[in-house]
């Protein structure tokens, strides 16, 4: 596992994963409607600040994703070269893919 950085507000900051889970735990408390209204808003913050961060980080990775291709130079070295955006902004995908 990644080691945890200091979060912006001096706190230690989760893991990717360890925030997925956090969120999880923060929508299944928020359905089940056992909290009270302060504890849903606090929830609810805490909920969109850890989805905007895994947001950027999801983005964050996906720049930097690189095909490996087969160069056409002598020998077939492989090369890498940069992940390719489709015309609408988002990551190329397969056709009829939903991803």
């Amino acid at each position: 596992m990644a080691p945890k950085k200091p979060a912006a507000d001096g706190g230690p900051q989760l893991s990717f994963e360890d925030a997925m889970k956090r969120l999880e735990t923060i929508v299944e408390e928020l359905e089940g409607g056992q909290l009270s209204l302060e504890d849903s808003i606090a929830r609810y913050e805490e909920g969109v600040k850890l989805s905007r961060r895994l947001t950027t980080t999801l983005d964050e990775a996906e720049k930097r994703i690189e095909r490996l291709v087969e160069s056409q130079e002598e020998g077939g070295e492989p090369t890498t070269e940069p992940f390719e955006d489709d015309e609408r902004g988002g990551p190329a995908s397969a056709p009829g893919s939903l991803f």
